[in-house]
């Protein structure tokens, strides 16, 4: 089906709500999930809301849980999500960097044991609003690896994301966001639901045969791994993410002595948040960074490229497009959506005609 996305994210907001996040905070919730469609990321979109039902009704996502500051040092501070709704509990802690970016030229932020966070671009951009340069580093975990390390022929992390955001005058920011697995868990979600492959080289079988089916990530016991991307390159910022993100951030990583069955996503996120302002005159930062972007534009586009792009261009692109033609919601994940709805009490009237 396609649909707006105000319809969307008033649908998801009640949906949360009536699976007991406060008002507030479901609308927050659902803003980034739609942003996340938006986007063109449906693998961190509306998909996610029915998970986040199942993890509030097993008593694992505290739908109400807000960021509690566990230490302060003035540019390094930890907050603890306190397994909260993700997306609220990040947008606080990002902004209480960014206030503490501001005063003092650089905060350190080390966010851990929050349900969820969604899309990481969401922060960086939040950031980048804000005038800010920022690197965030993230791992997953309440569950089983499902990602295996460069080389390796076994599981040993999940997806790890990584974001870098950089502000821009006029608004156009570069914002650099990607799981580093091949593809993220999510785009794989989304193209089991659609009954489509992935591309080759994100999935292996256990006997090391590659494979494009993600019926064999999602079924049985002996499923399939995903990869890293870009071989050690990407396998060598995974394991970062791991290193950074989970055991400096969040002193939760995905080694065997740790919690994997706490039955739902939990992220832990280390964020550093740069004011250019603190590294002398923002104009000349400006200045420089738009000449080279306009140098980067001005190559000529690769045989079956229409154009040069920056992070951050086909999130616009999709944007804009979605925004004039509607979300499109396969009918796998839009019966999840529904099941979740009539779960939490609505009716089938009050959901959108697909």
């Amino acid at each position: 089906m396609i649909i707006g996305a105000e319809p969307l994210t008033e649908l998801l907001a009640r949906i949360l709500g009536r699976a007991g996040a406060p008002a507030d905070r479901a609308r927050i919730c659902a803003e980034h999930l739609v942003a996340a469609n938006l986007n063109g990321h449906d693998s961190h979109g509306a998909g996610m809301a029915p998970s986040y039902v199942r993890w509030i009704a097993a008593g694992k996502l505290r739908p109400d849980g807000r960021a509690a500051v566990v230490s302060d040092a003035g540019a390094v501070i930890v907050v603890d999500g306190g397994f909260g709704l993700g997306q609220p509990v990040a947008r606080e802690a990002i902004e209480l960097a960014i206030t503490r970016a501001r005063e003092l030229g650089a905060a350190c932020l080390a966010l851990r044991n929050a349900c969820h966070i969604g899309r990481i671009g969401t922060y960086g951009e939040q950031c980048a609003e804000a005038g800010m340069v920022s690197m965030h580093y993230v791992n997953v975990v309440g569950a089983g690896p499902a990602v295996a390390p460069f080389g390796g022929r076994e599981a040993r992390m999940l997806t790890n994301p990584y974001c870098c955001a950089i502000p821009r005058a006029g608004g156009e920011h570069v914002v650099l966001d990607f799981a580093t697995s091949a593809i993220a868990i999510g785009k794989l979600r989304v193209a089991f639901m659609k009954g489509e492959d992935v591309q080759p080289g994100a999935l292996v079988e256990p006997s090391g045969k590659p494979t494009t089916d993600p019926r064999s990530f999602f079924g049985g016991e002996a499923r399939s791994m995903l990869l890293p991307f870009g071989l050690h390159k990407g396998g060598g910022l995974q394991i970062l993410c791991e290193l950074l993100g989970g055991a400096l951030a969040g002193h939760w990583t995905m080694q065997p002595s740790a919690d994997r069955t706490f039955g739902a996503a939990v992220n832990n996120m280390l964020s550093i948040v740069i004011d250019p302002d603190a590294l002398g005159r923002r104009a000349a930062f400006e200045a420089e960074a738009e000449a080279m972007i306009d140098y980067i534009r001005s190559t000529p586009p690769a045989d079956g490229v229409d154009r040069v792009r920056l992070p951050g261009d086909p999130e616009r692109e999709s944007r804009a497009d979605r925004l004039a033609h509607g979300i499109p919601i396969d009918d796998n994940t839009w019966a999840q959506i529904r099941e979740a709805a009539l779960s939490v009490g609505l009716e089938p009237a009050d959901l959108p005609a697909a």
